[in-house]
């Protein structure tokens, strides 16, 4: 038996886009989303969004948690961490202190780990010229 993720608590639900569904636009929630249908916009929230192996999300996703099992596409940011699961794919971008990807999992994306948190992508320096 596999471990479940450590805090992650997914009974507390407070809101779902089931299989069959569509959603564009601005989501923002409380408690922990699971999206299981189609999503296209942006989502923000301090809490846990969960991508079911039936969801297909293209958004600008700013969460506390993040956990993949379906698809998704843009540029994702999480204060905690991000977990892509053996059937989850990602394409963009991955913005996490910590990063989880299981064996299997299929990841197009440039990903930044340390200082994530602070949600800035850092610019490159230039260098001096001699």
């Amino acid at each position: 038996m596999k471990d479940k993720p450590r805090e992650l608590n997914e009974t507390k639900l407070a809101g779902l886009i089931d299989m069959e569904s569509d959603f564009k636009g601005d989501l923002t929630f409380k408690g922990s989303f699971r999206i299981e249908g189609n999503f296209k916009g942006t989502i923000n929230s301090d809490a846990l969004l969960v991508v079911g192996e039936r969801g297909k999300v293209e958004a600008d996703v700013k969460v506390g948690q993040l956990v993949i099992n379906g698809e998704i596409r843009g540029t994702l940011q999480a204060t905690e961490r991000i977990e892509v699961h053996d059937k989850g794919r990602v394409f963009g971008t991955i913005l996490a202190p910590t990063l989880i990807v299981e064996e299997g999992a299929y990841i197009e994306a440039t990903c930044q780990t340390k200082g994530a948190a602070k949600g800035e992508i850092p610019q490159a320096k230039e260098t001096p010229k001699l």
